[in-house]
């Protein structure tokens, strides 16, 4: 996999698109001046988050014994469930949290930014192929700065697509992470029965 290929992909599952209405339904109790200010540091979060479990991710997987056929197939079914939602949302189990005040950390950072797909990708890579760290790393960050590019502008954004613009592009993008899912809980079923 490629620098682009992953942070591709990346992009993808961090699903900034469809995040955009969850952010701005998070921040509504926010005031105005302060939105972008909260926005930029959940952001910044996520990033510390992602980047310090891109290197020890894989040290508390070996301490729990999970191999890499189970994270892979782990992986890509949690990453086919958000996918089917994304794609088939239902009123009584939405993907938003109701925030009462400014959020900090939840559910800005973790999980609409940071959430266990992300997370588990990034394992993937890095289990799959540690030698090649800079490569991830620089996926993760790229990845981050589209994606943060888009929720920083997500009032902008919302006003542009309007809400059924945002809805269409969230199911493409779960239409998108669904056949993701699918792939990788396949190889992870594959490599497990090859052992």
């Amino acid at each position: 996999m490629t620098l682009v290929s992953a942070a591709v992909l990346l992009f993808f599952v961090m699903d900034p698109l469809g995040n955009v209405p969850m952010f701005l339904s998070a921040l509504r109790r926010v005031e105005q001046g302060r939105v972008r200010t909260v926005i930029v540091r959940e952001l910044l979060i996520a990033l510390a988050i992602m980047v310090v479990f891109l290197f020890i991710g894989r040290f508390i997987l070996g301490m729990l014994h999970v191999s890499r056929a189970a994270l892979t197939a782990g992986g890509g079914f949690v990453l086919l469930l958000i996918a089917l939602r994304m794609v088939f949302p239902s009123p009584e189990n939405p993907l938003r949290e109701e925030v009462l005040d400014e959020p900090l950390v939840v559910p800005l950072a973790i999980p609409y930014t940071a959430g266990p797909s992300m997370l588990a990708t990034e394992l993937l890579f890095m289990t799959r192929e540690p030698e090649r760290w800079p490569v991830w790393l620089g996926a993760v960050c790229i990845a981050w700065l589209a994606s943060a590019v888009i929720l920083f502008f997500a009032t902008n954004l919302k006003q542009l697509l309007g809400d059924r613009g945002l809805t269409a592009l969230e199911r493409l993008m779960g239409m998108l992470l669904v056949t993701v899912g699918v792939e990788m809980l396949m190889q992870g079923a594959s490599e497990y029965l090859r052992r």
